[in-house]
């Protein structure tokens, strides 16, 4: 599952052994400006079996940037839940997750473009 492509989470439910509970677009995201920037994803998956984790992902630190007075985006984060909590992860980590753990990645926004107008 990367960014590049929109599997369908039926496809991805077939070929995987996870449940696909949250996919949406992620609020207020994108940075401010005349032309707002775009909205990141929230993906939410139940493991239904343990499982080896790893994920590739940038901008968890350093926000995408906005251009000509454009605000800057979100940055992302990721994140596993599971009985005993909420735990933030890093950008690029590789664990051992359990059944019904659940991952969740929320993708940065776009850096917005131009001053926002006023008024």
């Amino acid at each position: 599952m990367t960014n590049t492509m929109n599997t369908p989470i039926e496809a991805l439910e077939h070929a995987y052994p996870f449940q696909v509970v949250r996919y949406k677009l992620r609020s207020d995201s994108g940075g401010r400006g005349q032309y707002k920037g775009g909205e990141g994803l929230v993906r939410e998956i139940k493991l239904l079996s343990e499982a080896n984790v790893t994920i590739l992902s940038d901008r968890r630190e350093l926000p995408p940037y906005g251009l000509a007075g454009g605000g800057n985006a979100q940055t992302g984060r990721n994140r596993l839940k599971n009985s005993k909590g909420c735990k933030n992860l890093p950008g690029k980590v590789n664990f051992t997750a359990n059944k019904n753990d659940i991952i969740s990645i929320e993708t940065p926004g776009g850096g917005g473009w131009g001053e926002a107008e006023t008024g």
